[in-house]
């Protein structure tokens, strides 16, 4: 059988016809491919926003029950912030 297989010459119409086959099957693996990498963008999505909103009730949680504490917090956070914009500035003259 080997043999008869060696032996015989494939013609055009035997070439196109395993050509689209292999064309089909390489279409279908980067569809399938193209799928799951949309279903694994949604899950990443969906889990950002779930971690995004949970943080949010945190902070929305934790400034309820600590209001001074949460101020002297972000006035901190602002004078830090504006003592490197200032030193940046200053720097580069």
């Amino acid at each position: 059988m080997a043999v008869e297989y060696l032996e015989k010459t494939a013609t055009l119409d035997d070439v196109l016809r395993e050509f689209s086959k292999i064309k089909s099957m390489v279409a279908d693996a980067v569809d399938e491919g193209v799928r799951s990498a949309l279903r694994a963008a949604r899950k990443g999505r969906n889990a950002a926003q779930e971690a995004y909103e949970e943080g949010v009730d945190s902070v929305r949680k934790a400034v309820k029950q600590n209001p001074l504490e949460t101020v002297g917090i972000a006035l901190a956070a602002v004078v830090v912030a504006g003592g490197v914009v200032a030193w940046l500035t200053l720097r580069r003259r």
